[in-house]
């Protein structure tokens, strides 16, 4: 079968690359030192912080933690996202040691376990983890020697304060220290450890280098135009390696400000009072921002008019003329105005949410990525764009299809500057000796380079007739159904035979919509309403994919704190 080879896209902005972390704070400071690098709001007022501050303030950091002891040391970070996060993580990389970043929803025992897998000998965490940390302390969980208190004023007891260092860094910086200013940097050594999604006992240790990271900083900025004009929305947690480089590191690179989300509730209020113009999040997030706005459209009786316009934007656009976002002023109002970018990555992207968004003048696009691959891997972009693709691979990769089937579909592997270095202290290296790493995901690649995922290996659901089923396609399907949520197919034993699965589907619906659409509101009825659009979902398919069997529920499924159903977890909750 074809194992061909396809290169990555052409890069289409001209952009800088750097060889490390270091390198690019420093090009920060001197072309974009007067420029807000950060937005967040302290009660009700809006802070700001220039990009002059932060950077002294991660090279003050930087230089206290050598002068405490902690140089060429593995450094944890915890918390919500906030810059102190982003402060700490610099202080760490561009000069003192390798940061590890935990995930903020782990639970105390998982944490612990984290603590010690990854030899740290210093943690930064916010105040949410003080009685977590007090625990770590007594139970001299690890190697840990220094706990840093984002939030505490001064030292208190064991525990030093985040902002007493960077005072006490200040300080050996006037008096000549220059540890930290003019630390060599291995730009091929580990310089990030992140566990990969699971628990402990099946997570991973991901080593990445400055190289791979700025690899990937360049190939991203070479294909998506976003400068110190822009206002990012930090939304997804800091410590998932997609909103690391997409949403930190890259608008850093670039001199863009940064705003960090309130909290999902508060999204429409951040996007205008922060005046948000790119956002990089999980397509789920997008879906519901689109399913309201046209709702919102619609309520107001409006739809018409708005499809009319689609429809004219589109005309003159033949033209050249690009009048979207004259013609749907209000709707861009309404998200704050000054919208003109969003980015979904970490999951599958509805095409038709996609389309909506950019015929409403947002230009939308997805991305495909993974952790071992720092992260991005291919993304759509404004010359490289196919309906249901995830666009081509990134300028610096190459891509093949590991073992196709008759489809074309098998295993999507990727070699580049941007793959990992392998996993730590783990049996398998994960990339092989020529350099490739066999992602987990099927897909196929068409004659043009264009990447399809069709699946997660994992989650393909192999039935008794040797035909493969994956999951997602079904998803998408149901998911349009208006009042769904969310949903999750998976495959059940036959009571006859239990080597045999039937498809079944767990439907998580919306109570208030499906009241309004269907006129319907007690449970069975509700689900026979389900069930009908179900069965026509099934006419459309080949009888080997037919859903046979649905589960309602307005609980949610059981997800990763970037918004990803957890599978296994699901399929032991319904079986």
């Amino acid at each position: 079968m074809n194992n061909r080879v396809y290169k990555g896209c052409d890069r289409i902005f001209k952009a800088k690359q750097f060889e490390n972390l270091k390198e690019m704070i420093e090009n920060t400071k001197s072309k974009f030192g007067t420029n807000i690098a950060f937005k967040f709001k302290n009660v009700d007022m809006m802070k700001t912080m220039t990009y002059d501050e932060y950077i002294d303030e991660i090279q003050a950091l930087g230089t206290a933690l050598i002068s405490i002891g902690l140089k060429d040391t593995r450094i944890g970070v915890i918390s919500e996202n906030r810059y102190e996060w982003e402060e700490a993580y610099l202080g760490i990389v561009c000069g003192t040691g390798i940061a590890v970043p935990l995930d903020k929803a782990l639970p105390e025992n998982e944490i612990f376990n984290l603590i010690e897998r990854s030899d740290m000998e210093a943690i930064f965490y916010s105040s949410k983890y003080d009685e977590v940390m007090k625990k770590a302390i007594e139970k001299g969980i690890g190697k840990v020697k220094f706990f840093i208190s984002m939030d505490n004023e001064t030292k208190d007891g064991n525990i030093y304060s985040q902002k007493e260092l960077v005072k006490l860094g200040k300080d050996l910086l006037k008096n000549g220290a220059t540890s930290f200013i003019n630390a060599k940097i291995d730009n091929e050594a580990m310089a990030v450890m992140l566990f990969t999604s699971g628990t402990t006992s099946t997570s991973k240790a991901v080593m990445l280098s400055h190289k791979n990271i700025c690899t990937n900083i360049y190939d991203i900025a070479s294909i998506f135009d976003v400068s110190k004009e822009d206002t990012m929305l930090s939304f997804l947690p800091l410590h998932h390696v997609f909103e690391c480089t997409v949403g930190f590191l890259y608008p850093v690179s670039v001199g863009a400000t940064i705003a960090f989300c309130s909290g999902i509730r508060h999204i429409a209020e951040n996007l205008k009072d922060y005046k948000v113009s790119v956002m990089i999040s999980v397509p789920v997030l997008f879906e519901n921002m689109y399913k309201k706005v046209m709702k919102s459209i619609e309520d107001k009786g409006k739809l018409g008019t708005v499809k009319f316009g689609i429809k004219l934007s589109k005309v003159t656009n033949i033209f050249g003329i690009d009048i979207r976002r004259k013609l749907f002023k209000e709707i861009h109002e309404s998200l704050g105005g000054k919208l003109r970018l969003f980015v979904a990555g970490a999951a599958a992207f509805d095409p038709e949410i996609e389309k909506g968004f950019n015929d409403l003048g947002i230009d939308t696009y997805q991305g495909y990525g993974l952790t071992e691959t720092a992260p991005v891997v291919a993304a759509e972009h404004k010359t490289c764009r196919k309906q249901g693709s995830i666009g081509k691979a990134n300028p610096s990769l190459e891509v093949k299809i590991l073992e196709p089937n008759e489809q074309g579909i098998g295993e999507l592997a990727v070699k580049g500057a941007s793959v990992m270095l392998g996993y730590y202290n783990h049996i398998e290296k994960g990339v092989t000796e020529d350099g490739w790493f066999a992602t987990g995901d099927l897909a196929y690649i068409d004659k043009d380079g264009y990447i399809f995922i069709t699946g997660r290996k994992k989650s393909v659901i192999v039935l008794k007739n040797g035909k493969n089923v994956y999951p997602e396609e079904a998803e998408s399907l149901i998911n349009k159904i208006p009042g769904v949520k969310e949903s999750f197919v998976f495959g059940k034993p036959e009571k006859e035979d239990k080597n045999d699965l039937k498809l079944c589907a767990k439907i998580v619906y919306d109570k208030e919509i499906v009241k309004e659409k269907y006129n319907v509101q007690e449970v069975e009825d509700i689900k026979k309403k389900i069930w009908e659009k179900i069965k026509e979902i099934n006419r459309k398919m080949p009888t080997y994919k037919y859903i046979k069997e649905i589960i309602i529920t307005e609980e949610e499924l059981i997800k990763t704190t970037t918004l990803k159903v957890k599978r296994f977890e699901e399929i032991k909750k319904v079986l």
